[in-house]
């Protein structure tokens, strides 16, 4: 049986006549009493560059921290960690949940222990920041908020940016909710995700308790979300259901796609799909009302494929050859995740929000004569 740490332990403050940075790197841990509460974003911060200058640790996971993804527990607990670190971390096996390996998508249980290796890294508190770009940061959060309460942001995420870090990305929108990190320490949390070339409604948490309550109602399928797109042709059947099993492949070119597997294949998931046709422009073009029940990477992309329409602009799946772009529409993914439906997670009614089209969509909508108000056949679907 693996034992199980105490709880946290932090290391003893520097002294005051010294240099904190300097202080950091002689001090040795000191121990304390546990904790029941996982400490706050603010506390995290002011002691970090000691925390990241101890070996390995064992960190217990605390209720607030309950169901957590290990990578949003380790970026709650050590701010200063960059996307691809954490991955690097758990890709090596260094990050033990109870002794065992684990993914970073993994979800934590309360009492559990984890084990972090050494971290070496400097303390980002003393890189300056430009004031001027966390004004603009906020001005443009704000310039694409649909809703927001005490407990929640919906934003309007525009095509082309992407919601969190990876190789090579250094702009998106997690990064950017620094900005809106309160007093107490507390920074907003994605919920869920869409794609980079996806616009529309994107659900944030603004503190750890939603974040958990709002996680929990998209892992019960209790949020109804519905999407709109573009379509080359148009479905025979005007409205159905796809149900089919998705797994990762490597194509030839070295991309990374999903693609319909069978039960049991390695990695496939289920994934089920509802779609309905809104309008139509002749034989050439549909548009598309999808409600996915399940939410797999790329699932509406890859299932729209899969009947034969791909969506418009798709760099991965579009898979009709020698088909020409109607002039006047561009080549972008004609994707929208229109709007979302979802609990409060104060049980204080339900959000309902509904994003506008991006401006390539739009540019296609007005070409084709589409009309925004048209009745969306998509809300009879049944839910699962």
């Amino acid at each position: 049986a693996h034992r199980r740490a105490a709880g946290p332990r932090k290391p003893a403050a520097p002294a005051a006549a010294q240099p904190a940075a300097k202080t950091a790197a002689r001090s040795a841990p000191t121990r304390r009493a546990p904790v029941s509460d996982a400490p706050t974003r603010a506390e995290v911060k002011a002691e970090t560059a000691q925390v990241l200058a101890t070996g390995v640790q064992q960190l217990v996971v605390s209720a607030d921290e309950n169901e957590m993804r290990i990578d949003r527990f380790l970026e709650s607990r050590f701010p200063q960690l960059s996307f691809s670190h954490i991955q690097r971390i758990v890709r090596k096996g260094e990050l033990r949940v109870n002794g065992k390996r684990a993914d970073s998508k993994d979800r934590l249980e309360e009492g559990q222990t984890v084990r972090i290796p050494p971290l070496k890294l400097e303390p980002q508190e003393n890189r300056p920041r430009s004031l001027k770009a966390d004004d603009d940061t906020l001005e443009f959060l704000r310039s694409i908020t649909l809703y927001e309460d005490d407990d929640v942001i919906v934003l309007n995420k525009p095509a082309g940016l992407a919601v969190q870090g990876g190789s090579g990305t250094t702009r998106h929108v997690d990064q950017m909710l620094d900005v809106l990190t309160d007093k107490s320490g507390q920074k907003p949390r994605l919920v869920h995700r869409l794609d980079k070339d996806t616009a529309g409604c994107l659900v944030i948490a603004k503190s750890r308790f939603a974040a958990a309550t709002l996680a929990k109602t998209f892992r019960s399928r209790s949020a109804r979300k519905v999407y709109w797109a573009l379509v080359a042709g148009v479905p025979r059947v005007r409205q159905g259901r796809i149900s089919t099993y998705l797994a990762r492949e490597e194509a030839y070119d070295g991309d990374q796609r999903m693609a319909v597997a069978q039960h049991g294949d390695d990695g496939a998931m289920h994934a089920v799909t509802y779609y309905a046709v809104v309008e139509t422009a002749a034989q050439k073009l549909g548009w598309l009302s999808l409600k996915p029940v399940t939410g797999r990477t790329h699932q509406l992309r890859a299932h729209a494929a899969h009947i034969g329409h791909p969506i418009v602009g798709d760099p991965k799946y579009f898979n009709i050859k020698n088909w020409e772009l109607p002039g006047g529409i561009q080549n972008k993914l004609h994707l929208l995740a229109r709007r979302i439906v979802l609990p409060h997670p104060r049980g204080k009614g339900t959000i309902d929000v509904s994003a506008p089209l991006p401006p390539h969509m739009r540019q296609s909508w007005n070409l084709l004569g589409f009309e925004d108000a048209h009745y969306d056949p998509i809300v009879d679907a049944p839910d699962e």
